[in-house]
């Protein structure tokens, strides 16, 4: 989906450290979200005949199945398990990630929340950790109090200025859920340049893991997704000679410091 998110490298360096193994060579194409430009994308890289493909996500056109379905070789499709696979799926459940952490901010005394995500048009797999999150809090009786849906690649300064926005409205919040790292690190950057006491004030809770929320002064509330696992696992697979399978990687909840 793209290279702008370190996630996506840290998934084809576990894909590249197996390939090398065998000799394979990895072909990489781009779709920035878009499963319009996954389905130009498949359609080319069919022409060269490749071993293999490994695709991120279960969401794909009518078209791009069919091309699937009709290509005759292995498909591993990765970081996801919530919805229906082609042949081979390696990955977690992005509504039981969301699940998680609404039980995490909950149990710590947390009540009205807010979210700050990629738009849910673009970013399926966030959309569906946001319905997990809020179907734990309508359990609690609870609900969002507020949503940012935000255009645009991921950054700590689209995260910072949705948190001022937040703040500046004065939505009533005591914890922001984030859909990913980049997003909760610009928060808490917002938080500490303007003296808002993290976690009395306000909890931050992030996705993903990344080194720089395991590093910033207040080690960031996350949830680490193993994603260079999940690389390396599809494109073992890919060239076994086992059956479509459904393999699922687990995801693990960091406390952290901010919530």
């Amino acid at each position: 989906p793209s290279l702008h998110n370190v996630v996506f490298p840290d998934l084809l360096r576990g894909v590249t450290r197996q390939l090398d193994r065998t000799g394979q060579q990895a072909v990489i194409g781009v779709s920035e979200y878009s499963i319009e430009r996954e389905e130009a994308l498949v359609a080319s890289m069919l022409a060269w005949r490749p071993s293999a493909l490994l695709l991120v996500g279960l969401e794909h056109t009518d078209r791009t199945r069919q091309m699937l379905d009709a290509a005759h070789i292995r498909v591993a499709e990765l970081l996801d398990l919530d919805g229906e696979g082609v042949d081979i799926v390696v990955g977690f459940s992005h509504r039981e990630a969301g699940r998680a952490c609404a039980r995490h901010l909950l149990e710590r005394g947390y009540r009205k929340i807010a979210y700050i995500g990629r738009d849910f048009a673009s970013d399926r797999r966030s959309a569906k950790r946001c319905a997990g999150f809020r179907e734990i809090l309508r359990e609690a009786g609870l609900d969002l109090v507020a949503i940012r849906e935000l255009d645009g690649e991921s950054s700590t300064e689209l995260g910072r200025a949705a948190l001022e926005s937040l703040l500046v409205e004065r939505v009533p919040m005591d914890a922001v859920f984030c859909s990913n790292d980049d997003y909760a690190v610009g928060a808490l950057f917002h938080c500490m340049a303007r003296g808002i006491d993290v976690p009395g004030q306000l909890a931050i809770m992030g996705y993903n893991g990344l080194d720089i929320g395991r590093a910033a002064p207040l080690p960031l509330a996350t949830v680490l997704t193993p994603r260079v696992e999940v690389g390396e696992i599809a494109a073992l697979k890919v060239f076994s000679s086992e059956p479509s399978q459904r393999l699922q990687v687990p995801f693990t909840i960091v406390p952290g410091a901010t919530a």
